[in-house]
């Protein structure tokens, strides 16, 4: 007897079926849903609904008052306080006088940017030019900022403080870090003895390293001191210079965020298969051939990624700088989370909350664009 196929289609209530065995299907056929409804429910609570309420304090003059909050609507106000008022020297910098050298520098990154989104209009649909076009705004207005304040010999304000935190100090961590998990990867004595000391730092609290470093930075009583009296360097203090101050900062977070670069660098390179490597030895390839022609192809996914992931993390550095100097001298330290909280901390919520989504955007922008034009790239041409 030939084998009769049913007409009901997934999702489909066969027929006959009682009530109970109904409601039992479609509790089956909804489980899914009903299995992630719990984890959504307080994404919606903890996250998305708090985010949502902080744009009403970043568009609003906000009061404590006896009964509470008083709100008083004043839009994108306390947004262009940030750019054209009374805190544009404390958030932008100093942009006055623009040196002639900063306006080549700066014409010069127009012309290259204009001719990036002008070649890419033609092999790009809507949506990614939208996305460029966005990335081209943000570099051009980051550029006017960089080449009216730094390259005219002006201060510069947390904004440009925090990207020197991120782009420096993660070029940084990355090349060392991507360096220690490399030596740790070869065949040495000792080194399960280096990847456990490698990563004790990344245990320690952030509080802790921030008092830690602070003892260990002390020019007058720290462990350097006996050499900098040596080198002739007795009435130099780092955290009365603003870069000087910047450059510990960046020091003190490298110490701790080394470890996670190295773990993970070290454990994308001992996945490298190790015939591809014996094959180009065979070959008489050298190390440093192998290791770019071999090695950095095979774990150059994780690297960005691991990049990424620590370019987000850095983008709200605020303990070390909040323990170690302050944020000073002047506002020289201060990273755009730690100006937010110095701003709540004077009562005014509601600059407090546009500062925090000018660095969501911020965040938000550099970061998409290092993975759709870096990220995504390099993991193109690590495939092909």
């Amino acid at each position: 007897m030939p084998y009769k196929t049913s007409n009901i289609q997934p999702g489909d209530s066969p027929a006959g079926l009682s009530s109970g065995e109904k409601w039992r299907e479609w509790c089956d056929r909804h489980a899914g849903s009903f299995f992630i409804a719990p984890a959504v429910t307080l994404i919606l609570i903890f996250a998305i609904f708090p985010t949502i309420y902080s744009m009403v304090f970043a568009l609003s003059r906000v009061r404590f008052t006896g009964d509470g909050l008083k709100f008083r609507y004043v839009g994108f106000r306390n947004f262009e306080k940030q750019f054209f008022g009374s805190s544009e020297m404390h958030f932008l910098g100093r942009t006055e006088p623009v040196s002639i050298l900063g306006m080549i520098i700066f014409a010069v990154i127009v012309v290259a940017v204009l001719w990036w989104l002008y070649r890419s209009w033609k092999n790009a649909t809507w949506v990614r030019m939208l996305g460029r076009s966005i990335s081209a705004a943000m570099a051009i207005f980051l550029a006017w900022i960089l080449c009216a304040s730094l390259l005219s010999g002006n201060s510069i304000g947390t904004l440009y403080t925090t990207l020197f935190y991120v782009l420096f100090g993660c070029a940084v961590q990355f090349a060392i870090g991507t360096g220690l998990a490399f030596l740790c990867s070869q065949p040495i004595r000792g080194r399960n003895f280096f990847r456990v000391l490698f990563f004790i730092p990344l245990m320690v609290t952030p509080l802790g390293v921030g008092f830690a470093m602070r003892m260990i930075a002390d020019v007058t009583k720290g462990p350097f001191e006996p050499i900098l009296t040596l080198l002739g360097i007795q009435d130099w203090v780092w955290s009365a210079s603003p870069w000087s101050a910047r450059f510990v900062m960046v020091i003190c977070d490298s110490w701790q965020w080394i470890p996670f670069i190295f773990i993970c660098m070290l454990a994308a390179l001992e996945n490298v298969p190790r015939d591809h490597v014996e094959a180009a030895q065979v070959d008489g390839a050298s190390s440093f051939h192998i290791f770019r022609e071999v090695t950095w192809p095979q774990v150059v996914p994780v690297a960005v990624t691991v990049l990424l992931i620590r370019a987000i993390e850095a983008f709200k550095i605020m303990d070390l700088p909040n323990i170690m100097t302050g944020g000073g001298p002047g506002s020289s330290t201060e990273s755009m989370t730690l100006h937010s909280v110095y701003v709540w901390r004077a009562n005014d919520i509601g600059s407090s909350a546009a500062i925090a989504y000018l660095l969501l955007i911020l965040t938000v922008v550099v970061c998409a664009s290092f993975f759709n034009y870096v990220v995504l790239g390099q993991i193109r041409k690590a495939r092909s």
